[in-house]
């Protein structure tokens, strides 16, 4: 039987895909140099590139060599990828990156090509395949060495490629750089026509170093500087000019294969947008922080009591589900939107006060922001008592971890409030942590998930770490003793027990909770296992170093969408608390 050829149309396992962003849109290289995933304008318009989930379009870089294996490393701080194949005769490397600053309607690729070690042969391939590869290319021509056509209702231009054929609806490149040598691919994608000339490759490779140069911190009092100020580049590339993070560039990269947990996390989670803020302030008041509270200001401030989960990057609504009839991720399915604006979040009220809180330890908040952090408190003081999908946004219950995260929100801004307004917003936090207690403390003695769900729950450790109830009260010592025990394998941690099979046959650990069991045995005086479980943790990403939700520990493979923002939040969280000793860490947050 002769063998399969992977050709670059095919996915790859998640651990061998780089992301590059600029904000608005992002872009997922394959180690064969395709561009295996990208919407145009933005996070969640429609893919021009999409063989990631079996739809069509493509624009691959790779080189012609019969044989050669990839590798490939980030430009320190910055999502600008170096891809670099080994092949028999020589070295070749192609960076690639998203130029700065970011235009909403048109995205610029850059990639240069490079010949490290002798001469180098590669094969380039465009084809754009808008509306998830429905559309193909066409009114293709090329004047004065720059190709121009359409895809669907998107504009596109190629500059570098001027000897490039078009051959069954794609273009075709074989190119040839010398010892040494470099050449410059620039492809401008647009929902509008160009109104001035082709990108200058050499200006544009400049701004968008000096972009990253300027977004990114040092970090360099966190316990993994490189590592830190990686994670805060991918919440950088992830947020937008408008301030909204999304969750995730990817759709459909499942779970777990074939049981249906595939989802679209191209929105903006208020929870996950608070996560973020909130871990960029344990670092510094840095621009992501104001990013992430004027997000969160404007939605509090127009939909009040009635905050929605998640919005689209625009502030607008998350669109329904639907099937767009490919084949899917292995293992998964190709859905657009998500059902998660039909639900009720009760915890985002307290995680937006715990931005808040955070960003005026900072001096970061003017009026407006306290008019949105007085709206959050009088939406918890209205529907507190109400069941809500909770963090894992499951069926509606009176969940643990919602109630007493919206104590620690209310304990924490009440600090920086007059006295008087701080007094009530204390007192209205110490009555939700009684009734808690009256129905979902276990009798022994740590926290449950729900009056009637007895098990533990590995989200109820954020509570705990932002001060719901004192560090040292017998219930957070209970709890964290019980998540370990319960919940915690080989120094990762799965969310909850979901039946009788061993933890890690029913999903896989959940990294933004084995963080957060760093932070809390840090925040206990463990210090020596915190560190453990930080570095567990922190090795579970792909060979670009980045991570997604959930990291299957049996077979050593990433799962879910990709990457996903709130593990890189967590990894900078705790990089910074565990930093820090723990006597001053027990006044969280």
């Amino acid at each position: 039987m002769s063998a399969v050829i992977q050709v670059p149309e095919s996915p790859h396992v998640l651990r061998e895909y780089a992301i590059i962003a600029d904000g608005e849109r992002s872009a997922l290289i394959g180690p064969r140099g395709d561009v295996a995933w990208m919407c145009v304008p933005r996070w969640d318009s429609e893919a021009v590139f999409s063989s990631l989930i079996g739809g069509g379009g493509t624009f691959a870089v790779t080189p012609l060599s019969d044989r050669y294996v990839w590798g490939g490393s980030y430009q320190d701080g910055t999502l600008i990828w170096t891809s670099r194949w080994v092949t028999s005769g020589g070295i070749i490397e192609c960076r690639e990156a998203l130029a700065q600053p970011a235009e909403p309607h048109t995205a610029v690729l850059l990639r240069r090509l490079r010949a490290v070690a002798s001469p180098a042969a590669l094969r380039v391939v465009l084809k754009a395949g808008a509306g998830f590869g429905k559309y193909g290319m066409n009114r293709l021509k090329c004047a004065d060495g720059v190709w121009t056509g359409r895809s669907g209702s998107l504009h596109l231009r190629l500059s570098g490629a001027e000897k490039a054929t078009v051959h069954d609806g794609e273009l075709q490149l074989s190119l040839e750089v010398s010892t040494g040598g470099e050449h410059d691919l620039v492809l401008e994608l647009s929902d509008q026509p160009f109104t001035s000339g082709p990108v200058a490759a050499a200006a544009a490779w400049a701004e968008t170093e000096h972009s990253w140069k300027d977004a990114v911190p040092a970090l360099l009092d966190t316990i993994a500087p490189d590592d830190a100020r990686q994670s805060y580049a991918v919440l950088r590339g992830m947020t937008g000019g408008g301030g909204a993070m999304v969750a995730a560039a990817t759709l459909g990269l499942p779970e777990r294969a074939q049981e249906k947990r595939n989802y679209d996390y191209r929105y903006a989670w208020i929870r996950d947008q608070c996560y973020a803020g909130q871990a960029v302030a344990a670092c510094g008041a840095h621009p992501l922080l104001d990013d992430a509270v004027r997000f969160v200001t404007s939605r509090l401030l127009a939909d009040g009591p009635g905050l929605k989960p998640a919005y689209t990057v625009t502030g607008g609504r998350v669109p329904d589900e639907t099937d767009l009839g490919l084949a899917g991720y292995p293992g998964g399915s190709a859905k657009v939107g998500n059902w998660v604006n039909e639900q009720f979040q009760l915890d985002a009220f307290g995680e937006t006060l715990l931005l808040f809180a955070a960003a005026a330890t900072h001096d970061r908040l003017d009026l407006e922001n306290w008019r949105a952090a007085e709206t959050a408190v009088q939406a918890i003081t209205e529907r507190w008592q109400e069941p809500d999908a909770g963090i894992w946004e499951l069926n509606n219950d009176r969940w643990a971890h919602s109630r007493l995260t919206c104590a620690a929100g209310l304990r924490s801004i009440a600090v920086h409030a007059p006295a008087a307004q701080g007094a009530g917003w204390t007192s209205l936090a110490d009555t939700i942590v009684a009734d808690t207690a009256k129905d979902s403390l276990h009798p022994s003695g740590r926290w449950q998930r729900s009056p009637g769900d007895d098990r533990v729950d590995a989200a109820l450790l954020l509570p705990i770490l932002r001060g719901a109830v004192p560090v040292h009260d017998p219930r957070s010592l209970a709890t964290v003793a019980a998540i370990r025990a319960d919940l915690g394998r080989e120094g990762y941690l799965y969310r909850f027990r979901q039946d009788t099979r061993p933890l890690a046959q029913a999903e896989g650990a959940f990294l933004l909770c084995g963080f957060d069991m760093a932070m809390a045995l840090h925040q206990q005086g463990h210090k020596v296992e915190a560190m453990h479980w930080f570095e567990r943790n922190r090795a579970a990403c792909a060979t670009t170093g980045l991570f997604t939700e959930e990291y299957d520990v049996e077979q050593r493979q990433l799962r879910g969408n990709f990457p996903q923002a709130f593990v890189h939040a967590a990894m900078l969280e705790a990089g910074k608390r565990l930093a820090t000793p723990p006597a001053l860490e027990r006044d969280y947050p």
